[in-house]
């Protein structure tokens, strides 16, 4: 059941971010863009390379006024030790730009509907949430498939932009600074002649 136009499901969950254990709420997080990457488990093959591409874009989302969390059925100490294992050695190198938080109960996969109960883990959710505190935004991979921070990002910045302009839509592919969608049949028409 997606849960695209619904509020987000609350949670408050202990994690490890820069050098230090920390605690992130939802709540806390009201009037933020959020980015919540679930992810199956810490040391595993596909999950540092989405850590570290979604760490090095990091910048860019902060800037946007969005938050990003990686959240796996980890406990916090292994985050903490996969942060610090260097990269050699299947670890994220010492730095990670984003708190990974720990759902040990495994509550939150549950609550946002990508826990595989079969196995144990979380699929590969992604979900963006307005500072409403709105689920705008989900995909879900099986565990093979990694995303794309630059793909995220991208539609981030269309979430963004329709927020400000009630009139208009982001077409297919649209980017920061290309010609968007007047919600009127003329508008529709400009945009398709143009093409």
């Amino acid at each position: 059941m997606s849960l695209v136009g619904k509020p987000a499901p609350a949670f408050t969950l202990e994690g490890y971010a820069q050098g230090e254990f920390t605690t992130a709420s939802l709540e806390a997080l009201r009037g933020k863009w959020v980015l919540l990457l679930f992810y199956p488990l810490d040391f595993t093959f596909v999950c540092p390379t989405e850590m570290l591409a979604f760490s090095a874009d990091a910048p860019a989302f902060r800037e946007r006024d969005c938050e990003i969390f990686g959240i796996s059925v980890d406990s916090k100490y292994a985050h903490k030790a996969w942060v610090e294992t260097p990269r050699e050695n299947g670890g994220l190198g010492g730095r990670l730009d984003f708190p990974l938080l720990s759902d040990l109960p495994r509550h939150t996969a549950r609550d946002y509907g990508v826990m595989l109960e079969d196995i144990g883990v979380a699929l590969r959710g992604l979900f963006i949430i307005d500072p409403h505190g709105i689920v705008v935004h989900e995909t879900t991979n099986l565990l093979a498939v990694g995303r794309s921070s630059q793909e995220a990002l991208r539609t981030l910045k269309a979430f963004q932009y329709v927020a400000g302009h009630d009139d208009e839509v982001c077409p297919a592919n649209w980017d920061e600074g290309q010609e968007s969608v007047r919600t009127t049949p003329a508008g529709v028409a400009s945009y398709l002649t143009g093409r």
